[in-house]
């Protein structure tokens, strides 16, 4: 039951992510590359793709990782990478006060508890 519970988990996470890139890839660049080059951010096509590329294979190494343990870390790892960079480039919480704070710091917060789960995808990855 526990092999089902854990296959189940990486489906739904990595997932999530692989359909949340293919969408990215087709809808989103042109937004997503508008918010960073309002903030004057260099290269804002460039660094958009780059972030989908890391989001659509840390999902695909998650799935794969159903079968082979070892791509949870190199999946996983990439996540966290994703993760980090997409809260610190588009929901700096701490860069916002009253009201406006709370979608940024809701966002922050969720991006925090995937970088926990994917830290258990890389730790089954690793044996433990």
């Amino acid at each position: 039951m526990s092999g089902f519970l854990i296959a189940l988990a990486h489906v739904l996470l990595g997932g999530a992510f692989v359909i949340f890139g293919i969408r990215n890839w087709r809808f989103n660049v042109p937004r997503l590359s508008g918010i960073l080059e309002v903030k004057h951010f260099p290269q804002p096509q460039i660094v958009v793709r780059f972030g989908i590329m890391l989001q659509t294979l840390g999902g695909l190494l998650t799935l794969v990782s159903i079968f082979a343990p070892a791509a949870g870390v190199a999946g996983g790892a990439i996540m966290i990478v994703f993760l980090v960079l997409a809260t610190v480039l588009f929901h700096p919480m701490w860069q916002f006060s009253g009201e406006a704070r709370m979608p940024h710091t809701a966002a922050t917060l969720v991006n925090s508890s995937l970088c926990g789960a994917f830290l258990l995808v890389i730790a089954r990855g690793l044996g433990a």
